[in-house]
């Protein structure tokens, strides 16, 4: 007992004296910003990112209906600040008591129990910072917060704070929730309207009414305690606010998502990287930014996310749905939850891609001659090299089929032995002049398991890459910024979405229907196709690719229309369990069928002039005979097509891979 409570003592001297320096180096700044020019917040950050429909889903600094204090009511005044910040006026932007007793709490506690931002803090960042929680946003918050309390009083800070803060459903502003929840003037709120609408900023997503009225009424309650506590109204005042009933009239025009946040964090960093823009715009200037943002399809893909992975799960996602015919990023989620992890590892975050590396190697194998009906043995294989250890890659559960296979069988089952002869067979710059050629730019180091997606690339890049198929061959750039408008109206940015034609189109159309056979029964033999279970679910027509490691889950498809790429995996590659495997390919899945019930058509490919359709038995690649057990129309170069006399490659003496 007496050494948990020495503990406590160094810990609190240890607090005592950072908290000391800190107090001496916040005056001695206070003291500079003193003497520096005054900071403008009325044009700072206003940012507005629009959706592709032209509608609001993100608002910094832009309120259609800006109302001084003495427009609003006292309730909602008193509410505000002794929820957020009850020591408001007594303070200098820092509550340093608050940020004490919340360290203590969080250091003592092992959690982070409790925070201490101020009503100026929230309003720095609002105003002039991203959604990070980086330490360089924290000290550039602390800077921005001390040189708005030197500039403004405060009264003008509480008045813009509540005049830019996120009510939810898009309403930013006092006045413009006010409106939209009740249909009446913030000057009019009651106390029990007020309570609630102070509740819903800490968390939109969660304390909206209309998200769930439930969590707002004990939101709710929570403020009107808080509100006697402070002696700012009687228990009878509380009770009786508490059992108002709320007469709601606001519709859910847009619904509050707690993934929105990742496409913003993802829409903030484009923007820094356009040249064109210079960032003091981006601090002073009122920008209007418009994406490529489907909020259906980040709504759907949301959803799935939240009914496919168990609530008490610790595994993570990602996933970007794009429009393979622009580059355009449709959807992106970083994350379950913003809340409780802001680190996106949609944009920040590259993994090992398994298998889904296998079709820039078999593009790589179509143009160098090699056909859906190429066949190498698919049986146990170990490989020599001269300077190097042997390799003994394994297909998933040791499941050979000691036989000749085709190349469309060996992307049915994912086959690693017929992906690493077919990559030794080609030379490892086959595979890695594709991926760079679709927009690959990470590091692919020149090893056998290559083709098995032993590299880590991010799943943005994996998207793009996808999409040179999913449009026969046209390179495409990843991009959430269509447009950049200043207040003026002057077009400061305009995405070109230019397609560059990087791969043959009559074999990627040769590819794509090959990629279709990871869900086709066609291809059951000694193995089953990867998607197998999808067979029965999918409405529409994919070309899809799953891949595995120990920690990593991928699945990426597509179709003219849309490309889906997923991957579900733990931030501290932790092993996945089995039923885990199975999240990414459910997500990918009910995205893509979500995102076609709203196209008027089926969308796949015609078959170009050159290329010809032949029925072939699956497995083998032998051309279909009367006494074929199975036949399926196959793809291939005119001229190309296959031959009873054709050899297996592995078999061609000249031409041994592995030994």
């Amino acid at each position: 007992m007496n050494r948990k409570r020495k503990k406590k003592k160094i810990l609190f001297k240890i607090m005592m004296f950072f908290f000391i320096l800190f107090v001496l180096v916040i005056t001695g700044v206070f003291i500079y910003i003193k003497t520096a020019p005054k900071l403008e917040i009325n044009s700072a950050n206003s940012l507005m990112f629009y959706d592709q429909k032209g509608e609001v889903f993100f608002q910094g600094n832009e309120s259609k209906q800006w109302v001084s204090l003495d427009q609003i009511s006292d309730y909602l005044i008193e509410a505000t600040i002794n929820t957020e910040d009850k020591n408001f006026y007594k303070h200098h932007g820092f509550d340093f008591l608050r940020i004490l007793k919340a360290t203590y709490i969080n250091l003592t506690s092992g959690k982070t129990e409790q925070g201490a931002s101020t009503i100026t803090q929230q309003y720095a960042k609002n105003l002039f910072l991203d959604f990070s929680k980086t330490w360089k946003r924290k000290w550039d918050e602390m800077w921005y917060t001390m040189r708005i309390e030197s500039s403004y009083s405060k009264d003008e800070i509480l008045e813009g704070y509540l005049n830019t803060i996120n009510y939810g459903h898009g309403k930013y502003g006092i006045e413009n929730a006010s409106n939209f929840y009740f249909n009446k003037s913030a000057k009019d709120l009651t106390l029990a309207e007020a309570a609630l609408l102070t509740g819903i900023p800490k968390s939109p997503a969660n304390y909206s009414p209309f998200v769930d009225f439930e969590v707002a009424k004990k939101r709710q309650l929570l403020v009107l305690d808080l509100l006697v506590k402070n002696g700012v109204i009687s228990e009878e005042e509380k009770n009786n606010a508490y059992q108002e009933e709320l007469h709601l009239s606001g519709k859910e025009e847009q619904e509050e998502l707690s993934t929105i946040m990742y496409y913003q964090d993802a829409v903030v960093q484009e923007l820094k990287k356009i040249h064109s823009i210079p960032e003091s715009y981006t601090d002073t200037k009122g920008l209007q930014i418009y994406t490529n943002l489907d909020f259906n399809a980040q709504r759907n893909l949301e959803k799935t996310i939240d009914e496919t992975i168990p609530e008490e799960s610790k595994i993570q996602v990602s996933a970007v749905l794009m429009n393979p015919n622009t580059g355009g990023i449709l959807a992106l989620i970083g994350g379950r939850d913003y809340q409780s992890s802001s680190y996106n590892r949609a944009i920040s975050s590259i993994r090992q891609v398994g298998s889904t590396m296998k079709p820039y190697l078999y593009y790589a194998a179509l143009e160098n001659g090699f056909t859906s009906s190429s066949a190498f043995t698919s049986e146990a294989t170990t490989f020599t090299f001269q300077n190097q250890d042997d390799y003994s890659p394994k297909n998933y559960n040791d499941t050979y089929g000691n036989k000749p296979i085709s190349m469309a069988t060996a992307i049915a089952y994912s086959e690693n032995i017929y992906a690493v002869k077919t990559h030794l067979f080609l030379g490892s710059d086959a595979l890695i002049n594709v991926a760079k050629r679709v927009g690959i730019t990470a590091n692919l180091q020149d090893v056998p398991s290559l083709p098995l997606g032993t590299n880590e690339i991010s799943i943005i890049e994996m998207a793009a890459g996808y999409s040179a198929f999913a449009n026969l061959g046209y390179k495409v750039t990843p991009h959430l910024i269509e447009k950049v408008v200043d207040k003026e109206g002057n077009v400061l940015y305009q995405a070109s979405n230019k397609k560059e034609l990087v791969l043959n189109s009559s074999l990627v159309y040769i590819l794509n229907n090959m990629l279709t056979g990871t869900y086709d029964p066609d291809y059951i033999d000694y193995n089953y196709p990867t998607a197998i279970g999808l067979s029965s679910k999918l409405t529409h027509k994919y070309a899809l690719k799953s891949g595995t490691t120990n920690s990593d889950n991928w699945n990426i498809g597509f179709n003219p229309d849309i490309v889906s790429a997923v991957w579900c995996g733990y931030d501290d590659n932790q092993s996945l369990s089995t039923s885990e495997y199975k999240y990414a390919q459910n997500i990918w899945y009910q995205s893509v069928e979500n995102y076609e019930k709203a196209q008027a058509k089926d969308f796949w490919y015609q078959k170009p002039d050159n290329v010809s359709a032949v029925f072939v038995e699956p497995i083998s690649g032998k051309p279909a005979t009367q006494n074929s057990p199975k036949q399926k129309l196959m793809y291939f170069i005119k001229g190309t097509e296959p031959r009873e006399t054709d050899q297996t490659f592995d078999e061609k003496s000249s031409n041994q891979v592995g030994t």
